[in-house]
């Protein structure tokens, strides 16, 4: 696989969006398996929302959403992370990391200090995978949760940003800054 380029994602490329959630190998029990591209447009283009497709070639590889946190307990300053993806011929090669840290971005810039995301109970392998890049499960209701599914595990990072004051949700300063080489 050649390196994969990661951009903004946009209404053209809901298609492939979708074709690279469905193509990661979710749990059919699992609400990701009936996310539509009609669901996905509603997402990642409502207010403040957004997301990002990694493209090698011509090919979407991998993506993510984000949106901020509607709910009571998230609040104005969580950003939630949503449908990360890889295809399985990236996986291993540092997108997915990218993927995050894109969102992390986000958040920093938009004066979040913190990035909550769901795991589904069908999906309960990568908790490692977020656990090293700095999340934590914590006891937070998921706003966006289905309810006709098992609640998800709710992680969420605080997130160094200088227009909340240069303190991350909790009142820490944090700053997490990806290493040099984002591959690893």
């Amino acid at each position: 696989m050649t390196a994969a380029a990661l951009r903004p994602v946009n209404r053209d490329d809901l298609a492939g969006f979708h074709a690279v959630m469905m193509a990661a190998g979710m749990d059919p029990r699992s609400s990701w398996a009936r996310t539509t591209p009609d669901d996905l447009e509603r997402s990642l283009f409502s207010p403040g929302a957004g997301g990002f497709l990694a493209v090698s070639g011509n090919e979407p590889v991998g993506c993510v959403g984000y949106r901020p946190d509607l709910s009571t307990t998230g609040g104005p300053h969580t950003l939630t992370l949503n449908k990360l993806a890889t295809h399985p011929t990236a996986r291993g090669t540092g997108l997915g990391r990218a993927l995050v840290w894109q969102v992390e971005h986000v958040a920093r810039a938009g004066g979040y200090g913190r990035v909550l995301l769901a795991v589904s109970q069908f999906n309960l392998d990568v908790l490692p995978f977020y656990e090293q890049l700095g999340y934590a499960v914590s006891d937070d209701l998921y706003a966006h949760a289905n309810p006709s599914s098992p609640p998800p595990v709710v992680l969420v990072k605080p997130i160094f940003s200088p227009l909340s004051g240069g303190r991350g949700a909790g009142g820490e300063g944090f700053l997490h800054c990806p290493p040099e080489d984002a591959s690893q």
